[in-house]
C-alpha cells in the first residue's frame, strides 16, 4: 500500500498559501531591523503566519525568513547603545527558563535575584499568567541563541528604559514564536475527519464500538485511534515525533496487520486492545502511576502486540514446524515475531517514531514493551496470574511496573467477553472463524485438530462459558485487585508528607493533568446493551471483588468497573444458548437414532426375504 493512500487528511488552504508565497517577495521590502516601526511590522508578520497556520500549511521558507526577521528586530531592539557588559540574559540552563539580570548595584560575582525580576515584570506588564515552561526546549534554545549571540547587549545607564519596552515583551514574543512552533511540529497539522472525530470522542467508554469506527474510517481505524491517543497524552510533542514519520509508521503497522487477512487478529483487534489499554490508563488512573516514557511504551505495546499475526496459534507453528517456530525455538513464537518485526520497522529513519528518545529512555521503553508483549503468550497465563497474586498479597506498596503492565495488556487482549454483548458476540464469531480456518489447515496437513478448531464438532456456547469462567473472569478479578493496590500507591504518593510545604506537594498532582479526556463517562446502566430477557444489577451489599461494580481511586474518586456486569450478562446469555444447543443436539441425535433403527429394520427385512426365497 502506498503511503499516500492512507495519509491522514490535511486541511491545506492552497489559496492562502499562494498569498503567503506572494507575501514572501515582500520580505525584501520590509523596513530595516533598526527602523521606526520595525517591531510593529515583525509582530504583524508573525500574526499573519499564525492566521494562515490556522487554515492550513505555510511554506517553510516563508516561516524561516519571517522568524529570522523578527529575531533580528528583537535583538536590535534589546541592544542598548552603551557598550557595558551587564546584559540581561535569557538562559537555557534549566527547564524553568530562568531570566538572569544584573542587580542595581555593580556585580560582585553573586547571582541576581530572579524573584525580584519576576515581580518587576508582573508589576510592569501584568504577566502573572505567563508560565516559564510555556516555551519548549527548541524555542528556548532559539531565544537564548538569538539574545546571547552578541555580548554587547546591555541596559542603559541609570533608570533609562531600553528601546524595547521590557524583557517581558521579549517573553511575549517568545510565546508567539512558540505558537508557531507548535503549529509546525505538533499534530495540529494531522487533522482527523470530523465524522471520525465524532466517534473517537467515545474512546473513554469501556465498550467502545470499534466496528463502527472502522467502518467510517474505511478500514484505517488503528492509525486514527493511535494518533488521537498519542495526541491526548501529549506524547507526540513530548518526544518530538515527526508527523510524517508517525504517519508512515502507522501505515506500515496497519498494513502488517492485514498481511494474512485474518478474521480476528487484524487492525480492528489491535485498535480495540489499544483503546482498552487507554481505558485502564485514563479511567482506572494508571497514567498517574507511570512516567511519560512508560505511558508511551504501554500504548506502543498495545498497537504492535499482534503485528503480522499469521492467524494461527503458537501450537500450530510448533506442530507444523514452521520457519517462525524454528527461528524462535518453539518459545512464544508469535509474540517474539510481533516484537522483532515491529522494532525492525524502526530501523528505517522514515518510520522511527522513537528517533528523539535518549538512550536511557529507549532502553526503558523497549524493556517495557518486550515484557508486555511477551506477557500476551497464553501459555504463561496461569504463571503470570500467580506472580501478580503474590505481588498483591505483599503488604509493601512497591509494585513491579513491568509485570503489572504485562498483566494489563494481557487482560485487555482477552477482554472482549467482558464488553457489552453487541461487541462480544461479533468478536466471538470472528475468533471462531479464525480457529476453524486453522482447523481446515490442520486437516490438509494431516495434523490433529487443535482445541476449538474443528468446525464440525466445536460447541461455541460451551467454549465461551469455559473461557469466561476459567480465563477471563479470574484475570479481570486479579486485575481489579491490582488496580486497587496501585491506587493505594498513588494515594500514598499524593498524600502530603507531615511538615512539607504546599509547593513541594503541588508537584505530586502534576500527572493528573496529563490526560485530555473528552468527556465524563457514566456507566450507571448497561440495560441498553442487554439481550432479550436479561437484566443484571450490581448487589450494593456485596463486598467481594468479583461483584463490586466500582473501583476506588487514590484521589478519593470512584470509577465504574463495567466489566463485572458485562461478564455476568454474557455468561448468562451463553448459558441460554448452550441450553438451546443441547436441546437441538438431543433432537438431532434422536432423529439420527430413529433413522438408524429404521435402516436396521429395513436391512433385516431384506435379509429375511432373501433367505425365504
Amino acid at each position: 500500500m502506498h503511503s499516500s493512500e492512507g495519509a491522514l487528511t490535511r486541511g491545506v488552504a492552497h489559496d492562502k498559501n499562494r498569498v503567503m508565497d506572494r507575501s514572501d517577495t515582500k520580505l525584501e521590502t520590509l523596513p530595516g531591523v533598526d527602523a521606526t516601526g520595525a517591531c510593529d511590522k515583525a509582530a504583524s508578520r508573525l500574526r499573519e503566519i499564525l492566521h494562515h497556520l490556522q487554515h492550513g500549511e505555510v511554506p517553510i521558507n516563508v516561516i524561516q525568513k519571517s522568524l529570522q526577521y523578527a529575531a533580528s528586530v528583537l535583538e536590535t531592539a534589546t541592544t542598548s547603545e552603551s557598550k557595558k557588559d551587564h546584559p540581561g540574559i535569557l538562559t537555557n540552563c534549566n527547564p524553568s527558563c530562568s531570566i538572569v539580570t544584573p542587580s542595581k548595584k555593580r556585580s560582585t560575582g553573586q547571582p541576581s535575584a530572579i524573584s525580584d525580576l519576576t515581580r518587576q515584570l508582573v508589576d510592569e506588564d501584568d504577566l502573572s499568567e505567563v508560565q516559564p515552561d510555556a516555551v519548549p526546549d527548541e524555542v528556548r534554545d532559539w531565544l537564548a541563541t538569538t539574545f546571547t549571540r552578541h555580548a554587547t547587549a546591555q541596559r542603559r545607564r541609570g533608570d533609562d528604559k531600553p528601546r524595547f519596552r521590557s524583557v517581558a515583551n521579549a517573553i511575549r514574543a517568545g510565546i508567539m514564536v512558540d505558537k508557531i512552533y507548535r503549529r509546525i511540529c505538533t499534530p495540529a497539522v494531522m487533522q482527523i475527519p470530523n465524522n471520525i472525530t465524532k466517534h473517537l470522542k467515545n474512546m473513554d467508554n469501556w465498550s467502545f464500538d470499534v466496528f463502527s469506527v472502522n467502518q467510517v474510517s474505511s478500514g484505517q481505524i488503528l492509525r486514527y485511534v493511535t494518533t488521537d491517543l498519542l495526541n491526548r497524552y501529549g506524547l507526540i510533542s513530548k518526544f518530538k515525533i515527526p508527523v510524517t514519520v508517525l504517519e508512515n509508521f502507522l501505515i506500515h503497522v496497519e498494513s502488517g496487520y492485514g498481511k494474512y487477512k485474518n478474521p480476528y487478529h487484524n487492525n480492528i483487534h489491535a485498535a480495540d486492545v489499544t483503546q482498552t489499554v487507554h481505558y485502564m490508563l485514563c479511567q482506572a488512573g494508571l497514567a498517574n502511576w507511570l512516567t511519560d516514557v512508560e505511558v508511551f511504551a504501554t500504548l506502543f505495546a498495545a498497537v504492535i502486540h499482534d503485528y503480522e499475526h499469521t492467524g494461527t496459534t503458537n501450537n500450530f507453528h510448533v506442530m507444523s514446524g514452521s520457519e517462525m517456530a524454528l527461528l524462535y525455538n518453539d518459545r512464544a513464537v508469535l509474540e517474539n515475531h510481533h516484537l522483532s518485526a515491529a522494532f525492525r520497522l524502526l530501523k528505517d529513519e522514515n518510520l522511527n517514531v522513537l528517533q528523539n528518545l535518549s538512550k536511557e529512555e529507549y532502553r526503558d521503553f523497549r524493556g517495557l514493551v518486550v515484557e508486555m508483549v511477551l506477557g500476551t503468550d497464553m501459555s504463561s497465563h496461569f504463571h503470570h496470574l500467580k506472580t501478580i497474586k503474590t505481588l498483591i498479597t505483599h503488604k509493601e506498596l512497591n509494585i513491579d511496573k513491568a509485570k503489572s503492565m504485562a498483566l494489563v495488556l494481557h487482560c485487555c487482549d482477552i477482554s472482549h467477553p467482558s464488553k457489552e454483548w453487541r461487541l462480544h458476540f461479533p468478536w466471538t464469531k470472528l475468533l471462531m472463524e479464525e480457529f476453524f480456518q486453522q482447523g481446515d489447515k490442520e486437516r490438509e496437513l494431516g495434523l490433529p485438530f487443535s482445541p476449538l478448531c474443528d468446525r464440525n464438532t466445536t460447541l461455541v456456547a460451551e467454549s465461551q462459558i469455559g473461557f469466561i469462567n476459567f480465563i477471563v473472569s479470574p484475570s479481570m478479578e486479579i486485575l481489579g485487585d491490582l488496580l486497587d493496590k496501585i491506587q493505594l500507591t498513588i494515594a500514598q504518593i499524593n498524600r502530603p508528607a507531615e511538615g512539607s510545604s504546599s509547593e513541594e506537594n503541588g508537584d505530586k498532582t502534576e500527572c493528573n493533568s496529563r490526560i485530555k479526556s473528552t468527556k465524563d463517562v457514566n456507566y450507571a446502566s448497561l440495560d441498553t446493551a442487554n439481550g432479550p430477557g436479561f437484566e443484571y444489577k450490581a448487589n450494593p451489599s456485596s463486598n467481594s471483588a468479583s461483584s463490586s461494580a466500582t473501583l476506588g481511586l487514590g484521589n478519593g474518586k470512584k470509577i465504574q468497573r463495567p466489566w463485572v456486569l458485562c461478564l455476568e450478562h454474557n455468561k448468562a446469555f451463553w448459558q441460554e444458548r448452550a441450553k438451546k444447543d443441547a436441546e437441538i443436539k438431543a433432537l438431532e441425535d434422536g432423529q439420527r437414532s430413529s433413522s438408524k433403527e429404521h435402516q436396521d429394520e429395513t436391512s433385516h427385512f431384506s435379509f429375511s426375504s432373501s433367505e425365504k426365497q
